[in-house]
């Protein structure tokens, strides 16, 4: 994310021991280099995202003084992610952080009402505020061949692709025993990993295992998104939960037929199935059927892919983020009497 910051103009304060992982001594460290960090910049807002920064940020902001505090849910780890024992604790964290918070949000009503079900807080409390991102230079005309030529993909192949972390809450596993299931079908399907993670040593052995050496390739992270979506045909997301996957948005844009995983908000993404086949998550049968009827009816395909297109650039743009995050700002200052 620095080159993104640094083209739009963004100062970025690295912050050493900011980890996914739980590790208190460190986590410490970075507690009171927040702390320190507030107390000098001094900001009328804090807003924070993701579950580590969400927690640190939030209490070195209460700590420092910070009149008014935000947090985003862009999904969560409070199911799915960790034991029951961790669940618990973290839930009952999350519900903790949520009082010391002036404003919460969530990315999609389904998220929202997942928090409020979870208990961590009234849905009074949580606004709604889609994602939004600039979708317009994928409605343009994408380059191609660029991802097939490195890969290998023979000319007029389908490839079906995966854009994302290579970790468990993505349940890869399940893409690439579908994978496996669509290749007994059709035998000249190709598939492709965007992407990296901790898993991809493990999803490259399971690639051997399964016989897919030839079939699937890894891509890495690429930060040519337009030539990405230009060479898939079909784009799959597998995960076990999700808030709104960015992904989908992005190939919706470029009016790339999706295949989801019925978790999180996806499905509210896709319009229960009309912007978009979804599936149950786990089942590689089912997501290797719907791959197939994506891949054997392109019309029916290409009309739910424009359909998609319509509603992401109409919901999910970034002037609208712009205009609802504003407005949130702005109605938080006021009700601490400050000015915006």
């Amino acid at each position: 994310m620095l080159a993104l910051a640094a083209e739009k103009g963004v100062a970025c304060e690295p912050m050493g021991g900011l980890g996914r992982e739980i590790r208190l001594l460190s986590d410490f460290r970075a507690l009171w280099g927040l702390y320190r960090l507030l107390r000098a910049f001094r900001p009328s807002i804090v807003h924070t995202h993701t579950a580590k920064a969400g927690m640190l940020g939030r209490l070195a902001a209460r700590l420092a003084g910070v009149p008014v505090i935000v947090h985003t849910y862009h999904g969560h780890v409070l199911r799915g992610y960790f034991g029951a024992v961790k669940t618990r604790l973290f839930r009952a964290l999350e519900a903790f952080l949520g009082r010391l918070s002036d404003g919460l949000v969530a990315v999609s009503e389904a998220v929202k009402q997942d928090l409020v079900d979870l208990g961590v807080a009234r849905p009074e409390r949580i606004r709604v505020v889609p994602l939004g991102l600039e979708l317009e230079p994928l409605t343009r005309p994408l380059p191609r061949g660029g991802i097939r030529t490195e890969a290998g993909v023979p000319a007029g192949a389908p490839l079906v692709g995966m854009v994302g972390r290579l970790v468990p809450i993505k349940d890869v596993p399940t893409f690439l025993k579908a994978a496996a299931l669509v290749l007994k079908a059709l035998p000249a399907c190709r598939f492709a990993l965007i992407g990296d993670g901790e898993e991809r040593t493990l999803l490259e052995q399971e690639v051997s295992r399964l016989g897919l050496a030839e079939a699937v390739s890894f891509c890495g992270w690429r930060r040519d998104i337009g030539a990405v979506y230009g060479d898939l045909d079909v784009v799959v997301n597998s995960s076990r939960n999700e808030g709104t996957p960015v992904a989908l948005i992005e190939a919706l844009a470029a009016s790339r037929p999706v295949v989801a995983t019925r978790v999180g908000g996806t499905p509210d993404l896709l319009g229960e199935g009309t912007r978009g086949l979804l599936v149950p998550p786990g089942e590689a049968e089912a997501l290797a059927a719907a791959i197939l009827e994506t891949l054997r009816s392109p019309e029916a395909a290409r009309r739910r892919a424009l359909a998609g297109r319509d509603h992401v650039l109409k919901r999910h743009s970034l002037s609208r983020l712009i205009e609802d995050v504003d407005a949130l700002y702005r109605e938080l200052l006021a009700s601490k009497r400050l000015a915006a």
